[in-house]
């Protein structure tokens, strides 16, 4: 299509297979299982399925930084998700998570076992469960729960939007990258104005919050996702970099950053997590 051609939507959407760009292998228009394949079980209570994208590394920093309290009960295995192989349409996967997106979490020390998908209410479960990085007091809960849905509703317009755009799509055109960048960019000065005056997005306490809007934003501030930082002029948004730097420079966040990580240096992979050792241990 050329880039000052008009498209006129058909009256009725048809599945085109071949496009889609990087990922439209393992993109379609329908939900279920592909195959059948059970999942595999480690000897924790909770079981965690997932890849080290944005929205797994939430998962695996929350639970890293239970156990940095000493919560033993959050020790947790992690099988990574190949989505590129479309792990997510097995069975297994497809029973815990009926969205087929990663994570998916399961918790077996209830009866039965609670299945969590959405990585948000998995933050929200975890951390309700274990008391901890959670405000109780309503006021504070509240602005806690808005910053963490303020990343839930925003990360289709990064990722799917910008990033798809920019970086994946067979195509580069002018309206979608710049309407998505646009909104990219915005949502970093949303960010960086609240941030001028506080050390985390709820104040002085660190929270899920900021483990949720680290693993997107820090992403784009520090780590060149979709390799846009200059194009996005990342650099301007200061306090948004001194806030992602302080969080990353948590051992907890190093190490949950690496869980189920299957690319990159191989002193930065853990392919599957199982206990504290892994993390001494050569990829695998």
């Amino acid at each position: 299509m050329a880039e000052n051609s008009t498209y006129t939507p058909p009256k009725v959407w048809q599945w085109d297979k071949e496009s889609g760009g990087r990922f439209a292998n393992i993109n379609r228009p329908i939900a279920g299982a592909t195959h059948d394949k059970e999942l595999p079980v480690g000897e924790h209570d909770l079981q965690l399925y997932s890849l080290a994208t944005p929205n797994g590394i939430k998962v695996t920093v929350l639970l890293e930084e239970l156990l940095e309290l000493g919560i033993t009960a959050a020790e947790y295995d992690a099988y990574l998700i190949d989505i590129s192989e479309g792990d997510q349409f097995g069975s297994g996967f497809v029973a815990i998570n009926p969205n087929s997106k990663i994570p998916a979490l399961l918790d077996r020390s209830t009866t039965p076992p609670t299945r969590v998908f959405e990585s948000g209410a998995m933050l929200v479960y975890l951390a309700e469960k274990f008391g901890a990085f959670l405000p109780t007091e309503p006021s504070a809960r509240a602005e806690c729960l808005s910053w963490l849905f303020f990343q839930m509703g925003s990360a289709p317009y990064i990722g799917g939007g910008f990033g798809h755009f920019y970086a994946y799509a067979p195509e580069k055109f002018e309206y979608p990258i710049n309407r998505f960048a646009m909104e990219t960019k915005r949502l970093l000065d949303v960010l960086n104005r609240h941030l001028s005056d506080r050390q985390y997005l709820c104040g002085d306490e660190y929270t899920i919050a900021d483990m949720a809007n680290y693993a997107w934003y820090g992403a784009l501030v520090g780590q060149n996702i979709y390799e846009a930082a200059e194009f996005l002029d990342v650099t301007s948004y200061t306090h948004v970099i001194r806030w992602a730097k302080d969080i990353e420079a948590r051992p907890a966040v190093q190490r949950g950053r690496r869980v189920n990580k299957s690319w990159g240096p191989e002193e930065e992979r853990l392919i599957e997590r199982h206990s504290a050792s892994d993390f001494d241990r050569p990829a695998s």
